[in-house]
């Protein structure tokens, strides 16, 4: 019986953009998958000589080792800033940073909230594992309330630590931003609908709409110390009441 491989029946190709770099990511990691949707989301729309990513400082930097595409590390926090001179000045491409929640809304807060007021054409890729994972663990801004780290040994305490920083939230209000979402890529249905907002962040970069930002609440095994199984139950059971799911924004 002839074999007959159909379209339908594959159920997992690595993107074209992706290359052939050993995956260096702990096992359960959520930065490899948006990679991955990252770069299919980038072929399929025509655009790889066309993009320009901005790598900041942290885990996320080394999304300059997966996707071939053209690529600026920045310096710490700086990524929004270095974005905005890049589109400035290449009006014709397509521009996004992708960043990590101690590079967003740690030292780059403030690169963060004015690129946004500003409503740069550009696209923000915001991963957000509430701990530092790079750097061995220590507490994130975005950690949350009695979450432990290396540096809350004891859990994120209120009136020592402050409150978590949603900062997605705080830019929904900005007139410069025309999308801001917060997804997720632990089920099936959740990396379909994280691939649908990067697509639209990257269709409004180029439109000239203004400023789009998807959140992508994630794990980090290493910094958690969990396995990768439950590592995605602790985030859903603890992170989504506190990051809830969804678009927050869409104009």
């Amino acid at each position: 019986m002839e074999n007959i491989k159909k379209p339908e029946n594959i159920v997992y190709g690595k993107p074209r953009l992706i290359n052939d770099t050993p995956m260096h990511y702990c096992p359960g990691c959520t930065h490899g998958v948006v990679h991955n949707l990252m770069a299919s989301v980038i072929d399929e729309m025509g655009l790889a000589e066309k993009t320009i990513g901005i790598a900041p400082v942290g885990c996320a930097v080394f999304a300059y080792n997966y996707v071939d595409i053209d690529w600026i590390e920045a310096a710490h926090g700086r990524a929004p800033a270095v974005a905005t001179a890049v589109k400035r000045l290449n009006t014709d491409k397509m521009v996004f940073t992708y960043q990590g929640d101690g590079d967003l809304a740690a030292i780059g807060t403030a690169e963060t909230i004015h690129a946004c007021n500003r409503g740069e054409n550009i696209a923000i890729i915001y991963i957000n594992n509430a701990i530092y994972g790079m750097t061995g663990g220590q507490m994130s801004p975005t950690t949350i309330v009695d979450m432990k780290t290396a540096t809350c040994p004891y859990g994120r305490n209120v009136a020592l630590n402050g409150y978590p920083l949603k900062i997605t939230d705080i830019l929904v209000p900005l007139e410069g931003t025309c999308l801001v979402t917060r997804e997720a890529v632990h089920t099936v249905a959740a990396v379909k609908r994280t691939k649908k907002m990067l697509t639209k962040a990257f269709e409004n970069a180029m439109a000239g709409k203004g400023t789009s930002i998807v959140e992508v609440v994630a794990t980090c095994t290493a910094g958690w110390k969990m396995s990768a199984d439950q590592a995605n139950k602790w985030m859903v059971d603890n992170l989504f009441p506190a990051y809830p799911l969804g678009v927050l924004k869409d104009v």
